[in-house]
């Protein structure tokens, strides 16, 4: 086992060390500027909406997030959108469309939300090849068993394209969040590829029996187990052991650059998993950083 990371200039050491041809991200936020900023500014408030100061660590601009995500040795990311009104959903597809075909390792996404004409503009996105669709419950604000929604669900089970949730109660409960509320999804769609955004964040336990009842359901790493996360939402003190028997479904994410500490912490954090039982160790870090997403992504296994 490496040593891990002690800033995100050590990551790639920390990689090579590993083995890994880089980081493989699958939750990252890039999103117009005007929309971006409106986000952040959310952030600012964060003391109001969350009770605690979320200080945004990469509130930088496009190029210089694009050069912080290169020094941390990530080889592809995904670029997440996600509306929080009806309208948004075609406009952030085919903006995030453009962007990734104009943006070295980045992955082409989509989002959706529940409109008469989601299955138009997602199959369009699926169609010109996006791997990955955001759907963000809790900002939305709708409810994900919504009929407006049972084409799209479909849809992407069909193609085996899968949809990266937050529909998790953290960091506060939203009307339709719940993973309880999301297995109904999952019920109805039973082959539909989902990986679960926070790992179900604060439901660590109802996020691991969602995989373990469907095969196709992963959970990520976004933000869980770093310090500023355990503070709101600490893990079970048996996480790395629960994850033995589901270590091929973790894939990592990392809410860059919208997060309140340096990105290296949540590598660090999936380190100490691998760490703290012998049956994970760097085989579990080798999937979780690169194989895992990568696989989910439909990317090859080695650069090129």
């Amino acid at each position: 086992m490496p040593a891990p990371p002690t800033s995100d200039a050590d990551v790639p050491r920390f990689l090579d060390d590993l083995g890994v041809p880089g980081l493989v991200d699958a939750h990252v936020h890039f999103l117009p500027d005007n929309v971006m900023d409106k986000v952040w500014a959310y952030f600012d408030r964060a003391e109001t909406h969350y009770g605690r100061a979320w200080p945004i660590r990469y509130r930088t601009s496009v190029d210089e997030r694009l050069a912080a995500l290169k020094e941390l040795g990530v080889r592809a990311f995904a670029p997440l959108v996600y509306p929080h009104k009806p309208g948004m959903g075609r406009w952030l597809t085919e903006w995030v469309t453009d962007f990734a075909a104009r943006t070295d390792g980045a992955v082409p996404t989509a989002t959706l939300y529940p409109e008469p004409d989601v299955a138009d503009y997602l199959g369009a996105a699926v169609s010109a090849g996006a791997r990955l669709v955001k759907v963000h419950v809790q900002v939305g604000g709708f409810d994900p068993r919504d009929p407006l929604l049972r084409p799209a669900w479909g849809l992407l089970a069909d193609a085996g394209v899968p949809a990266i949730v937050h529909c998790g109660h953290g960091p506060i409960p939203g009307e339709h969040t719940g993973l309880d509320v999301f297995g109904e999804v999952l019920a109805e769609h039973p082959r539909l590829p989902v990986v679960l955004a926070h790992a179900g964040m604060p439901d660590f336990t109802g996020a691991l029996d969602l995989v373990r009842r469907h095969e196709h359901v992963h959970i990520d790493t976004t933000m869980v187990g770093t310090a500023y996360s355990e503070q709101m939402a600490p893990l079970p003190q048996d996480w790395a052991a629960r994850l033995v028997d589901v270590a091929d479904r973790v894939v990592y994410g990392s809410d860059f650059p919208n997060i309140p500490y340096p990105a290296y912490e949540q590598v660090a954090a999936v380190a100490g998993w691998a760490a703290a039982d012998d049956r994970l160790g760097a085989g579990f870090l080798r999937a979780v950083l690169h194989d895992t997403p990568a696989r989910v992504l439909g990317l090859p296994s080695e650069p090129g």
